[in-house]
């Protein structure tokens, strides 16, 4: 008469070929994760160094038509007026991106999350006063 094997085994066995399994199981999900997080980190390395050649290459650009509208100022004016006219247009906009920028960094600090503290702050007082709900019912 054929025994299975998986019958012939005890209960003790076949948990610890569950607890096996599941601890390859879960050795395997763990490379896989990491694996994962490897690619995408590579990805993200490559598409930063692309962001930050776009930002060279812009402000390349940028510079170019700095000096064309400069070039073209110069025809009415004197090169050293329309450079001087130019660079202070955008001393003025700095300033006020500047500006701008420093009151929106003002406006979030300190960095807390305020919204999640105030929440947790609510739970315990809840907890709190179920607890002594709960004792003064007793």
């Amino acid at each position: 008469m054929y025994v299975n094997q998986k019958e012939s085994q005890s209960t003790a066995e076949l948990v610890q070929q569950a607890s096996d399994q599941v601890s390859r199981l879960i050795k395997d999900e763990m490379r896989l994760a990491r694996a994962e997080v490897v690619g995408k980190g590579r990805q993200a390395r490559t598409g930063a160094a692309l962001f930050g050649a776009t930002g060279v290459t812009a402000l390349l650009g940028a510079g170019a038509l700095v000096a064309c509208v400069i070039i073209a100022l110069s025809i009415p004016w004197p090169a050293w007026l329309a450079a001087l006219v130019v660079g202070a247009a955008l001393m003025i906009l700095a300033g006020i991106m500047g500006a701008v920028g420093r009151s929106r960094v003002k406006g979030a600090m300190p960095p807390k999350p305020t919204q999640a503290v105030n929440g947790v702050r609510n739970d315990i007082d809840a907890v709190r006063s179920g607890v002594t709900e709960g004792r003064a019912h007793r």
